[in-house]
C-alpha cells in the first residue's frame, strides 16, 4: 500500500534498494516533492552498506512523463524554470556520479525529462510497453541539461533524428541507438538477473567500475552544466514557450503547427 503523499517509495530486500516512481496523478512528472524524494533515496541507498544495487522503476503506464509544466505554469517562470533546472541537474548528476550501480526497469511512457534520467542510469531493461520521445522542442524548448547523460549514450544520427523531429520510438529502436541496455518481455526476471550478476563484484570494484565508464560525462556536468542551466532558464518566459506550454495544457495544437 503506497503511503500518502508519497510519491517515490522505497524499500530495500536482498541487498537491493528499489525506488519506485509513484505519482500516477501526473505520469510521474518531475515535480518538485518528486525530485526530493528521488534523491533522498538515492541518498538513502548510498548510505546503507547493505545495499548492493539500486532499481528505478515506476507504477503505471508511463515511468516518467518529464517537467511538471502544471506546477511551472503556478509560478514566475524565470525563477521556477532555475529552480527546476537545477534539480534536474542535481539528480541526473547524482545517478551518474553515485557509487552503485543504478537499473532502470521501464516498461511504460518516457518523455523529455524521464529520457535524461534514463540515460542517467547505468543498466536500461525496458518492456515491450516502453515507448520514448524527446518532446522538447514542440513546446518552444531542447533538450538542455539531460543532453548530459544523453549525447554520451546516443548514437549521434539518433540524437539529431530524436532531437530535432520529436517523434515517438519503441524500446527495439532505444536499445539499437544505445538508450536501453536489454529488451525483456519478463521484466522482472531480468532485472533480478542482472542484479544477480552484479552483486558478484565487490563493492569497492563497482564503485570504481563506474567511476571510470562516467569519468568523461562527469567531466562534462563540471564542464558544461553551468552554461546549460542558464541557457534553459532563459527560454522560459518567452512567446514561443508561453504558447508551447499553454498548447499542451490545453491539449492543442500550438500555433507554429497549425
Amino acid at each position: 500500500m503506497t503511503e500518502a503523499g508519497t510519491f517515490v517509495r522505497y524499500a530495500v530486500s536482498s541487498g537491493i534498494a528499489t525506488l519506485t516512481l509513484d505519482s500516477p496523478h501526473n505520469r510521474n512528472a518531475l515535480s518538485s516533492k518528486l525530485v526530493t524524494e528521488l534523491l533522498d533515496g538515492l541518498d538513502a541507498a548510498a548510505a546503507d552498506d547493505s545495499v548492493r544495487a539500486i532499481v528505478l522503476t515506476h507504477t503505471g503506464t508511463t515511468f516518467c512523463a518529464g517537467a511538471d509544466l502544471s506546477e511551472a505554469s503556478d509560478a514566475d517562470p524565470a525563477v521556477a524554470a532555475d529552480h527546476r533546472t537545477r534539480a534536474m541537474i542535481g539528480v541526473l548528476r547524482r545517478l551518474v556520479e553515485i557509487p552503485k550501480p543504478v537499473i532502470a526497469q521501464i516498461d511504460g511512457n518516457v518523455r523529455a525529462g524521464g529520457m535524461g534520467i534514463v540515460a542517467g542510469c547505468d543498466i536500461v531493461v525496458a518492456g515491450p510497453s516502453s515507448s520514448f520521445a524527446l518532446t522538447e522542442v514542440r513546446i518552444g524548448l531542447a533538450p538542455f541539461m539531460i543532453s548530459l547523460t544523453l549525447l554520451p549514450r546516443l548514437d549521434p544520427r539518433a540524437a539529431s533524428r530524436y532531437y530535432l523531429t520529436g517523434e515517438k520510438f519503441g524500446a527495439a529502436v532505444a536499445q539499437q541507438i544505445g538508450l536501453v541496455t536489454i529488451t525483456a518481455e519478463d521484466l522482472a526476471a531480468e532485472t533480478a538477473r542482472l542484479c544477480a550478476e552484479v552483486r558478484k563484484g565487490a563493492p569497492q570494484g563497482l564503485a570504481e567500475a563506474k567511476r571510470l565508464v562516467n569519468a568523461d560525462i562527469l567531466a562534462a556536468f563540471d564542464a558544461s552544466a553551468e552554461d546549460l542551466a542558464q541557457r534553459s532558464a532563459s527560454f522560459f518566459g518567452t512567446p514561443e514557450v508561453n504558447e508551447g506550454m499553454l498548447a499542451f495544457l490545453q491539449r492543442r495544437t500550438p500555433s507554429w503547427a497549425e
